[in-house]
């Protein structure tokens, strides 16, 4: 599919290398269709990577997407240069007039931070209720994921002695929901986290299902029966190499981590990884913009109702 973003942006050439189809703005104004309007929340603290992998998934379907990369505030992110945010991101008021089709909102490093320590909270809060009023469907990544459960439904997660980080096994409990369209009965997906729900939460509340889920990482995609809202807990966007380089990281940091499981070859970290996960990773998110999105979204952003 042509994502449509800035000529300039890094995650460009990147893209590109991989032979998935990029436009930019005067290639995409001459298409007689109306694209879907897509806002990336970005709060991962390298924002280039995360923007690489982000776009890499929404790559695989034939819809051009209109991206806007947002950014939580004002202030440098501790790895990311100043003059790329300056150049490719808007701030939440520079869009908050605007309607989407979709909106991504990523995870963050503050699983150990209770949400009223967040120093950007009651910005967050504000944005997922804005959200119900101008997105049509709205994806929450890991800890961004916990932070809705919490903010609309008042279900704090728990922190688990040890990091869920590896790769797992996750069974389709829901067959026939559009989102797991294409996949198989199981399937492996990435999870990088402390934080945690217990999935007979996420069954306690009405309007949510969880589609997908495994006995090791429990509850892993969860969605509201109107399509509005879907909380993945794991991290399908994860390059190869990411586990590898966190436990890299971890262990440089004296920080002791466990080995990522189901990761590397007998589960060495000096022997080559398992890529088993970015398959199912681009069809959730191509089933997300297709069924969840493009399927639903008035054609007018200007009708879009607001989600009670």
């Amino acid at each position: 599919m042509p994502i449509r973003i800035p000529s300039d942006l890094p995650a460009q050439d990147v893209l590109n290398a991989e032979n998935i189809f990029v436009m930019d703005g005067e290639a995409a104004a001459k298409q007689d269709i109306r694209p879907l309007e897509v806002g990336i929340l970005n709060l991962m603290p390298n924002k280039i990577e995360t923007e690489v992998q982000i776009l890499r998934l929404l790559s695989n379907t034939p819809l051009q997407i209109n991206i806007d990369l947002i950014r939580i505030d004002n202030q440098a992110p501790k790895n990311t240069p100043k003059a790329h945010m300056d150049a490719f991101y808007l701030s939440f008021d520079e869009v908050a007039h605007k309607n989407y089709d979709g909106l991504i909102i990523t995870g963050a490093p503050l699983a150990h931070l209770d949400y009223a320590d967040v120093k950007y909270w009651d910005k967050i809060t504000t944005i997922m209720e804005w959200a119900r009023r101008h997105v049509q469907s709205t994806l929450y990544s890991c800890w961004a994921a916990h932070a809705a459960m919490f903010h609309f439904y008042g279900h704090n997660r728990q922190l688990r002695e040890h990091k869920l980080s590896g790769v797992y096994t996750h069974q389709v409990n829901a067959p026939h929901d559009e989102l797991l369209r294409g996949f198989d009965p199981e399937f492996n997906a990435p999870h990088s986290r402390f934080g945690e729900i217990p999935i007979d939460v996420y069954h306690s509340v009405e309007g949510l299902n969880v589609l997908a889920s495994s006995e090791q990482t429990g509850a892993y995609i969860i969605a509201s029966k109107d399509k509005r809202m879907v909380c993945i807990t794991g991290h399908p966007e994860y390059d190869p190499e990411t586990l590898d380089q966190e436990f890299t990281r971890d262990t440089n940091n004296a920080l002791s981590p466990r080995i990522p499981e189901n990761y590397y070859e007998n589960n060495d970290p000096t022997k080559p990884y398992h890529v088993t996960w970015r398959s199912h990773g681009s069809l959730l998110f191509t089933n997300w913009l297709n069924y969840y999105v493009y399927q639903t979204t008035p054609f007018d952003l200007a009708d879009l109702p607001a989600k009670k």
